[in-house]
């Protein structure tokens, strides 16, 4: 139990030096020549010096730090390239590998969850871990089943002290907001921060998270297209699953080819609109180290922790706006916006206005078929990002609903990934197939 302490110590400290840090080189950079959105704030050298020392510190974090880093991560396609590119690798980083727990305290969770005779349920056991998550660390091991032979399994066990971890991560992290603004202009991650602090009791929990990807592999049972591991065991801090193997999205982002690319890309957005209406749930955590391209085509998917419930599937609302702006009705819009809560009842805003401000985000379904690609995310991030333009200004006046918070950062965080993928589908075909509301009628 000693190394818990120093875990919370060292990565108190190497968090809280982080804003000691950026305040130095703001100073050090005050007076300098400016460029960019951040013309008026910061100079890009300090946002390159900001971006390396808190990807660099987010990366040798577990807990909260780690997590934050990860969902931040798939915002990265829309840095501008020559911020992004230097710190790309260590963003991919954070999708699939944490320093590692030694294995005897791994031994002693196993104990506590499955039983002080767990080794009898597995024919063997790496104690090298395989992967690593926000709270826990993935390792490959044989189940014994009764042909003799062994299953192979992941076996995810949440790092001790975990639930402490995250709730320390995140107060401090809550603390660094101006930092994030200074790698990206507009960039808010508290309402982030505030979501994952309020579903930190969901995914501690192991048995919960058994339970949202049981009802996945259900619902895409035998499915041509997405594959989800069955769960053979389950307790609060350790799941046992069936093993996947295939090629991680991080190494198709990194090298695949565009076949590779164009197939999980649209395999993304199938499993992101189809699994309210077949499952139930919206898989909230789109990250690429969730995903595997499968030798047999399929996208394989783990990590169930973080889950939206939707038994009535994609509310209805979404799909019937989004048709009704691509057919340019201006004020049916504003009043299904209005109807919705995005924008105030007494808000005399103009119509025409909120359509230019939604149609350049639209545009992967106003076409048969649309390629994502940096460039263009990172053009709609400065567009909204820009304090003088439209956009921003407009932006301001919107409310977000608490109802559509979960759904709204996880459409982001699906398209951050089909940028970094820079994959081309008919996103328009799978929309009209899965989303409520936006089939055209009559």
């Amino acid at each position: 139990m000693t190394d818990i302490p120093r875990w919370a110590v060292a990565r108190t400290a190497k968090l809280a030096a982080l804003p000691i840090g950026f305040a130095g080189r703001t100073v050090l950079g005050f007076g300098k020549r400016v460029t960019g959105l951040a013309s008026d704030v910061i100079s890009a050298e300090i946002q390159e010096r900001t971006a390396e020392q808190l990807f660099s510190v987010l990366g040798q974090l577990k807990g909260g730090a780690m997590k934050a880093g990860q969902a931040l991560s798939v915002f990265e396609a829309a840095l501008p390239d020559e911020l992004a590119a230097p710190y790309r690798q260590a963003l991919t980083k954070l999708q699939e590998a944490a320093p590692p727990l030694p294995a005897k305290s791994v031994h002693k969770v196993l104990g506590e969850q499955l039983g002080a005779d767990w080794r009898d349920s597995f024919a063997e056991f790496d104690d090298q871990p395989a992967a690593a998550a926000s709270i826990g660390q993935v390792h490959k091991a044989l189940w014994r089943d009764e042909s003799g032979r062994g299953r192979p399994v992941a076996v995810k066990v949440q790092y001790p002290g975990a639930g402490d971890a995250l709730m320390a991560d995140l107060k401090q992290l809550s603390r660094l907001s101006t930092m994030f603004r200074a790698i990206q202009p507009g960039l808010d991650i508290k309402p982030l921060l505030t979501e994952l602090r309020d579903r930190l009791a969901e995914e501690l929990d192991y048995e919960l998270e058994a339970e949202s990807q049981r009802a996945f592999a259900a619902a895409y049972a035998d499915d041509a297209q997405i594959r989800v591991p069955a769960v053979l065991a389950a307790a609060p801090r350790v799941l046992v699953t069936e093993w996947l193997d295939g090629i991680p999205l991080s190494k198709i982002i990194a090298a695949g080819t565009p076949a590779e690319r164009d197939r999980a890309g649209l395999l993304v957005a199938v499993l992101h609109f189809s699994a309210p209406t077949r499952a139930g749930l919206l898989h909230a955590d789109p990250h690429p180290g969730n995903f595997r391209l499968l030798d047999d085509g399929r996208l394989g998917v783990v990590d169930f922790g973080a889950v939206a419930r939707l038994p009535g599937g994609h509310p209805e609302p979404i799909g019937r706006l989004v048709r009704l702006a691509l057919d340019d009705d201006a004020d049916a819009v504003v009043a299904g916006l209005r109807e919705e809560g995005f924008i105030k009842s007494d808000d005399p805003i103009d119509a025409r206005a909120v359509l230019d401000f939604l149609l350049p985000m639209l545009t992967p379904l106003a076409v048969p078929e649309f390629q994502f690609t940096r460039q263009w995310l990172r053009d709609e991030a400065a567009r909204l990002a820009n304090p003088k333009s439209p956009a921003y200004q407009l932006s301001r006046r919107l409310n977000l609903p608490p109802a559509y918070l979960l759904i709204h950062r996880v459409t982001l965080g699906s398209i951050g990934v089909l940028s970094q993928l820079e994959a081309r589908a008919p996103y328009r075909d799978v929309v009209q197939r899965w989303l409520p509301g936006f089939a055209p009628t009559g």
